[in-house]
């Protein structure tokens, strides 16, 4: 089996034929969170001849403690909190708010940022396909997924070229659907998995989101 992918297009061509059940599917719709998750997206998107759009996560962290997360916040204002960090901090209400305030405009920016202009989708009843460019604790997928839930969709599919087996098993107990690539056991980290992991930036998301939005 093969253990590397060449860059994130292929990883995307990959999965999309993992995927051919959803092809022009009128109900269907790709989400990918940026910024790696969309030239992965848009693999899928054209492929099964779907739309594309962005769905941004923001962690809330702990301030001091930013790699601890009170929860999460994304698009349409959609907050997830951990109820278990918040209870072990005091003020614990107005630091959520303070918090949440700060991301919830880097949310806004970059959404504005990234569809310049564009309607975000309507998402209600749809299928709603999840890609990332691969999971290392999952957290910001599970975020995703609790958010999406408040949006009231047919079907959360999570598609993702790699991640750990534990990871694996967290996804597949939140998600309605889980196409995975692979989950090896020696996983250390998603890049090792690419022999072009490049980071990508703002202008990169923007151009690739007006590409998608072109052809459809």
């Amino acid at each position: 089996m093969r253990t590397t992918f060449r860059d994130r297009t292929e990883a995307g061509q990959l999965l999309a034929e993992r995927l051919r059940a959803y092809e022009r599917n009128p109900n269907a719709i790709v989400l990918a969170l940026p910024r790696g998750g969309v030239p992965v997206g848009l693999e899928i998107a054209t492929r099964l001849g779907l739309p594309l759009d962005v769905f941004v996560v923001r962690k809330l962290g702990v301030p001091g403690q930013r790699e601890l997360a009170m929860g999460a916040i994304a698009s349409g204002g959609v907050r997830v909190l951990n109820e278990d960090v918040l209870r072990a901090m005091p003020h614990a209400a107005a630091t959520v708010a303070a918090v949440t305030n700060e991301e919830a405009r880097e949310v806004d920016r970059r959404e504005r940022d990234y569809r310049q202009g564009r309607p975000a989708p309507k998402l209600s009843g749809r299928v709603l396909i999840l890609v990332d460019d691969g999971l290392a604790t999952g957290a910001t997928m599970l975020a995703a997924i609790a958010a999406l839930r408040q949006k009231n969709p047919g079907k959360i599919v999570v598609a993702v070229p790699v991640c750990p087996p534990e990871t694996l098993a967290e996804i597949e107990r939140a998600a309605d659907e889980t196409v995975i690539l692979f989950a090896p056991d020696w996983f250390r980290g998603v890049g090792q998995f690419y022999e072009d992991f490049a980071q990508l930036s703002d202008e990169s998301v923007r151009l690739l989101l007006a590409r998608a939005a072109e052809r459809n």
